[in-house]
């Protein structure tokens, strides 16, 4: 099972803060960096304020050397797919082909809102993402003179300038969609994720992406599945304890919904997603100041799962 660490700044952090806690899980030897791309803090003021998601991985591009760096999620309705194409491309280039992008239709209304960028129905922003998995996917593979009329957003004789390190930055999708959601990962995605969901509702979430891609004659075989989780680890249960007040969490809770417990506890459940088929977890860590909790888990829980 591969560790990710994965952050919330928007509930406040500084570039300086990401990039202590990204160089630690380098060090550390997790296999990735990512960070949410959100722009308003939750339950929060996020003082003191968010940073952007692609020029902060820009920059780590630039002060790490190995380990591997992406969003969870970019909302589609932020960027144009165009621009959107050319930045990740850019930071790929940047970070010598360590960039992944994951992307989403979009869910927070009120940082839209606050910040001025536009929020269609659902439907509509699903039709957004849509779109932009088929143009940013084609603008990576074009030769030149790439079109793609879209329902919402559409390229004319693009020539898909400039190309990533990677032939192609890995392409995450994720989410509970019932319908739309399995299919647009069976067809552009490399990787699915399930972000803090019951283990069941997980599991049945993945058959449904399995399904999707056996109807259009994908191998499910060659689709990634990964869950995100809370992270609150501790060598005893009074270092638990401590952990979940630090994110204004209770034990009990986040025994139940995320990543948590003693070592022990942890590197059993850890198991149950292997066992699924999971091979990857993102360790949603929001305390970022407490860098001996990614040490702990490095330590005590990586060499075992």
């Amino acid at each position: 099972m591969e560790l990710r660490v994965f952050t919330e700044p928007q509930q406040g952090a500084t570039y300086d803060d990401l990039l202590a806690v990204a160089l630690e899980a380098e060090r550390l030897g997790f296999g990735a960096f990512f960070r949410s791309d959100h722009y308003l803090g939750m339950g929060t003021e996020g003082l003191p304020g968010p940073t952007d998601a692609w020029i902060t991985l820009a920059g780590l591009a630039r002060e790490t050397s190995t380990i591997r760096l992406g969003t969870m999620m970019t909302s589609a309705t932020f960027r144009h797919p165009g621009p959107l194409a050319i930045t990740v491309a850019g930071v790929d280039q940047m970070s010598g082909g360590r960039v992944e992008l994951g992307i989403g239709a979009g869910w927070f209304e009120a940082e839209h809102t606050k910040y001025g960028i536009p929020f269609p129905d659902t439907r509509t922003r699903f039709d957004v993402l849509e779109d932009q998995l088929a143009i940013i996917t084609g603008l990576w593979a074009t030769e030149g003179g790439f079109t793609h009329e879209g329902r919402v957003q559409s390229v004319v004789d693009s020539p898909g300038l400039p190309k990533p390190t990677q032939d192609k930055p890995p392409v995450l999708i994720g989410g509970h969609g019932k319908k739309r959601t399995p299919a647009l990962a069976a067809r552009y995605a490399d990787e699915f994720n399930l972000p803090f969901a019951p283990f069941e509702e997980g599991l049945a979430q993945n058959d449904r992406v399995r399904a999707a891609c056996e109807a259009i004659d994908r191998d499910p075989a060659t689709m990634i599945f990964s869950s995100a989780l809370v992270l609150c680890v501790g060598a005893d249960e009074a270092e638990v304890e401590r952990r979940a007040a630090a994110i204004g969490r209770e034990p009990a809770e986040l025994r139940e919904n995320g990543l948590a417990g003693t070592v022990e506890e942890v590197v059993d459940k850890i198991g149950r997603y292997a066992e699924s088929g999971q091979t990857r977890l993102y360790l949603q860590t929001l305390d970022l100041s407490d860098l001996d909790h990614l040490r702990l888990v490095a330590a005590e829980v990586m060499p075992r799962v």
